[in-house]
């Protein structure tokens, strides 16, 4: 993908649409509000002179702590065109969490909604290093109004600039192992991304309405919710509010989406509350996507017999900013995360870096123009995860004869009993067969003596059907469908796992529950 040395990302996913003629035609759809591509330019423009007016100068930070909403988006590209750097945080912190990051990132601006503000009282005195809040709608005092500053503001903006490798954004990790890292994200990654999976991968297109369960704030989102659709095009549909299977599913008929991107989580909770009204319809949806964990084949098969429509999974990272290895539309092998998407290249590795043969399982290794610069201010975690070229996953994988990636799980997740290895998602989708069980997540505890056994935290369709009864019928049902050395020696029935904000499970909180409850 030839790509000029001068670029700034936003002149292409958002001005470049008014000389396309797409001005009149929808680019947000948010509740009752509708944004064209006309009034999306016209707006980051605004934000971006208004950022200008504060003195943010290029490379500077803009932390943006906001829910799904077309101002997120105007101040996400309004930072970028002037050249600074946005950086979307996760909506789901703690207050401990945010002090960490804005002291960790610097930013001198933050861009606030009003549903935040009470969090950010909190932690307001020990900001070291931030300057000026822009709050929308109502906010504490002292607080510039977001409704101010963009209507005082010029609706004309040259972009600065940039080159193709400059810093656009950064994305702080989902954290599964501790505190997120800051990922150093350049202006090139999101087209990569665009064209290679996006358009040539999954075959989104200008006429598609793209409709995201996964959040803008990480790298998933952002891609689906965000510069997919506009590189294209197309049409984003934003909801603010937390996508419960209800919500979705109201999303769903309202705004007739054509793509539709979930996580496994979300897909096994929206079938279970479309199983329970017999719903059997999905709108206009022609596509789903899944990334974040593995998707388990039962909800795959149980998703495509109820609503006719496959589940394309494939799986991504906050470091190389989307999806490089996915199942492809009518070729689907269930189970699998697919094959590599084109421009990129990947290799899986044993414990001494020799590359391995198919069939075997090791350390998945990728190569790709969308991976990022690196981590902020973590010089021995860049080192060991970014490798020339290369960068390690950290997941372990199987490829076989046919180029087809199988999942094993991370590489500090796998558990040996016995003497054998036992991976916690092939436990894991044994547990999602089971008509009772909604989620589930598996670790390796010590016992008693010491010895390391499979313990299993589950998650029921119907709460009030957990028992001693069940726990020891879903161990057999495990013996009975793989090896019986894999199945838990204990169940633990829980209301819902600790996850992060991509759907992946916390393992070290399981492993922190289980030290808790020995």
């Amino acid at each position: 993908m030839e790509l000029p040395e001068k670029l700034n990302a936003a002149e292409i996913l958002v001005d470049s649409h008014l000389d396309a003629g797409r001005g009149d035609k929808a680019a947000i759809l948010c509740g009752d509000e509708t944004v064209t591509y006309r009034q999306l330019h016209e707006r980051v423009n605004r934000f971006g002179n208004a950022l200008k007016a504060l003195d943010v100068r290029m490379e500077e930070r803009v932390a943006i702590l906001m829910p799904d909403s077309p101002e997120l988006v105007y101040a996400f590209f309004g930072a970028m065109k002037i050249g600074a750097v946005a950086i979307p945080i996760n909506t789901m912190l703690l207050p401990k969490d945010y002090l960490y990051v804005l002291n960790d990132c610097r930013a001198r601006v933050l861009v606030l909604h009003e549903w935040f503000a009470t969090t950010f009282a909190e932690i307001r005195e020990a900001l070291k290093y931030l300057k000026h809040v822009i709050v929308a709608h109502n906010g504490p005092q002292g607080c510039l109004r977001f409704e101010d500053v963009m209507r005082e503001a010029s609706p004309e903006l040259a972009a600065a600039e940039t080159c193709k490798d400059d810093s656009a954004f950064w994305l702080y990790s989902s954290g599964t192992t501790g505190f997120p890292k800051g990922t150093i994200h350049l202006h090139h990654d999101m087209l990569i991304e665009a064209e290679y999976y996006g358009r040539q991968t999954i075959g989104i297109r200008e006429d598609d309405v793209s409709f995201s369960i996964a959040k803008l704030f990480f790298a998933y989102g952002l891609g689906n919710g965000l510069y997919f659709p506009l590189y294209v095009g197309g049409t984003t549909i934003l909801l603010p509010e937390r996508p419960t299977p209800p919500r979705a599913f109201e999303v769903v008929d309202r705004h007739q989406p054509t793509v539709f991107y979930g996580v496994p989580t979300s897909y096994a909770g929206m079938l279970h509350a479309a199983e329970t009204v017999n719903r059997t319809r999905l709108g206009r949806v022609r596509l789903c996507v899944s990334a974040g964990e593995p998707l388990p084949k039962a909800i795959f098969e149980r998703w495509l017999h109820r609503f006719g429509v496959e589940i394309i999974d494939g799986i991504g990272s906050t470091e190389i900013l989307h999806i490089f290895i996915s199942n492809r539309p009518g070729q689907v092998r269930p189970g699998s995360t697919g094959q590599i998407v084109p421009g990129y290249e990947a290799k899986i590795i044993d414990d001494r870096g020799n590359e391995l043969p198919p069939g075997q399982v090791g350390t998945l290794l990728i190569k790709g123009d969308s991976i990022a610069a690196g981590y902020w201010n973590k010089h021995e975690q860049t080192k060991e995860t970014f490798r020339g070229e290369w960068i390690n996953t950290h997941d372990k994988f199987m490829k076989d004869q046919d180029g087809f990636f199988w999942y094993a799980g991370r590489t500090d997740d796998m558990i040996k009993v016995s003497g054998q290895a036992v991976w916690p998602a092939d436990v894991e989708a044994v547990l999602q067969k089971h008509p009772l069980v909604l989620d589930s997540g598996v670790i390796g505890a010590p016992d008693r003596d010491g010895l390391v056994k499979v313990r299993a935290y589950v998650v029921l369709k119907d709460r009030g059907k957990a028992s001693p009864e069940l726990a020891a019928e879903l161990q057999e049902f495990v013996k009975n469908n793989t090896a019986k050395h894999k199945y838990p020696r204990i169940v633990t029935f829980v209301d819902e796992l600790p996850k992060t904000a991509t759907g992946k499970t916390k393992r070290y909180l399981l492993r922190k529950l289980a030290a808790e409850d020995s």
